[in-house]
């Protein structure tokens, strides 16, 4: 399917209530994501940030209209007749100082297993009376690189750098991190598996690659995430 892409330099965020939901689509919506656990307990429902709507008050201005969801919210996607709201996630990429792209597998428990994309993940809201803004964004974009990888940066070392909207209308918003040796990601990478192992819980992501070139995508056995060869090749031709 067919990917936007967007250059933003500047992002604004307003909170704006959830659509009203008919109590059949509520309950049609309650039924698949029950099925969905049973299948997959590792499912939970938490809370995070749906798309509400976009605007461009200016040029590569976008302002961004969210609302406060949980997961089973996405269920709506597999009810007849019932509009899901977009999804809102971030991700990182992670260049290497070999001129290669971080390119990491979803664990088998997660909700997209075996699914290779950039370190990432949705976007959580803030607490009740507490702001989402440009910088939040960007602390939990730094944060799931932490988490998932292992290398720690803050959120100024992270600059926004393309913005996609793909399936369902899910708009992705893409960091930059600054590039690193390889043998240091992947010792990071290591070290942050082994912890979770050791702790008993399955990592989020179950293997990582580099990639240096968008042709080197075709070589990962498995389902990519939409926006996965568009941003290579964007990052392999830019100026």
């Amino acid at each position: 399917m067919s990917i936007d892409l967007f250059d933003v330099e500047q992002l604004v965020l307003s909170e704006v209530a959830e659509p009203p939901l008919a109590s059949q689509a509520a309950e049609a919506r309650d039924r698949v994501w029950d099925m969905a656990v049973q299948a997959n307990p590792g499912l939970w429902d938490g809370p995070v940030v749906a798309c509400g709507g976009l605007d461009w008050p200016g040029p590569r201005v976008l302002h961004l209209y969210w609302v406060r969801v949980t997961y089973r919210h996405y269920a709506l996607r597999r009810v007849p007749g019932a509009n899901a709201l977009p999804s809102v996630f971030v991700n990182v990429i992670q260049p290497t100082e070999a001129s290669g792209v971080l390119v990491a597998r979803m664990s088998p428990s997660t909700a997209a297993p075996g699914r290779w994309q950039l370190p990432g993940g949705s976007v959580e809201p803030p607490r009740t009376g507490a702001s989402l803004d440009a910088s939040v964004l960007a602390g939990q974009a730094a944060r799931e690189l932490a988490e998932e990888v292992g290398v720690s940066v803050t959120s100024d070392d992270l600059r926004l750098w393309v913005t996609t909207r793909g399936e369902h209308g899910s708009l992705g918003l893409t960091y930059l991190a600054p590039a690193l040796p390889e043998s240091t990601v992947r010792e990071a990478f290591s070290t942050v598996s082994a912890t979770e192992r050791s702790r008993g819980r399955e990592p989020e992501l179950d293997d990582i690659t580099f990639v240096r070139s968008p042709n080197d995508l075709a070589g990962l056995y498995g389902p990519h995430a939409d926006y996965l060869e568009p941003i290579t090749r964007r990052f392999f031709t830019r100026d």
